[in-house]
């Protein structure tokens, strides 16, 4: 009896209440707070939320606080150091990056090449080749580069290099005399500067596992010819399947129209054009 009795008190003071909590927030709305943190590392949850604000949506900013921390997204002071993904991907028309690769002759000696590579474009630019790459040698290669870029009208912001001992204070001085900011990779991190390490794989694929080199003269001939097919003909995938030095084709192909074949390297490669 007791029992219904405090159940039936209950059931009279307890009043009627509303579904409690704030309504859901909707799907579009997340996903959009999450691209726009994920596109902008310097947006703190005030400004994606003035953001949203300005798109039609009207969202308090501790839910878009909620947003982020339930997706595991850092603050804005820590997103915004950004990674190297990030620095490469924002500073790619302005970055060079400098490498080198060896060849062994067919008498076993080992020649050094010495190139360097535009990141935005893909363009290869071999420097020079030498069996003893000295501080002087690989300073006056750089040196060489800056007068060619400064003639065509390039301009560069950083040079991407690894922590090999043939880059010397000198060879540094070099580039930040025109501005060009030295960024070295971390120790033994080749992927850092994939590039110029992709371009080496590519290099020795298509062309120096394919010949027998004698001199370095050999090896200069060679590359030159190499790497004037990879900046004016050679496909890349990061543009779209054409070269870095890009030309409207000289004739549009026709129903009844041939290609020509050109040989390079003596027919080591072969290069395809339409004939007029």
């Amino acid at each position: 009896m007791l029992r219904w009795h405090r159940e039936l008190l209950a059931r009279k003071w307890t009043y009627p209440r509303k579904t409690p909590g704030r309504p859901p927030v909707r799907r579009e709305i997340r996903e959009l707070v999450l691209c726009l943190a994920r596109e902008n590392p310097t947006w703190g949850h005030r400004r994606i939320q003035g953001e949203l604000i300005g798109l039609g949506y009207p969202v308090g900013v501790a839910t878009v606080w909620r947003i982020l921390r339930r997706a595991g997204i850092d603050p804005a002071p820590r997103r915004a150091e950004g990674s190297w993904r990030v620095f490469l991907s924002a500073q790619a028309s302005g970055l060079l990056a400098c490498d080198f690769f060896t060849v062994d002759t067919v008498f076993l000696r080992r020649i050094y090449v010495f190139f360097v590579v535009e990141h935005a474009t893909r363009h290869v630019h071999v420097l020079g080749v030498t069996k003893h790459p000295t501080a002087a040698w690989v300073t006056q290669r750089a040196r060489n580069l800056l007068m060619d870029l400064e003639e065509h009208g390039h301009r560069f912001r950083f040079l991407i290099r690894d922590r090999d001992t043939k880059f010397t204070a000198s060879f540094d001085a070099a580039f930040t005399g025109t501005g060009i900011d030295v960024v070295r990779t971390p120790p033994q991190c080749p992927k850092a500067n994939a590039i110029a390490e992709r371009w080496v794989g590519t290099a020795r694929r298509e062309c120096t596992d394919r010949l027998l080199i004698v001199s370095e003269r050999h090896l200069t001939t060679v590359l030159t010819s190499y790497a004037e097919h990879v900046n004016t003909h050679r496909p890349h995938r990061a543009l779209d399947q054409h070269p870095p030095d890009a030309t409207p084709p000289a004739v549009t192909p026709t129903p009844g129209s041939t290609v020509r074949r050109t040989r390079i390297l003596g027919g080591l490669i072969n290069e395809y054009r339409n004939a007029a």
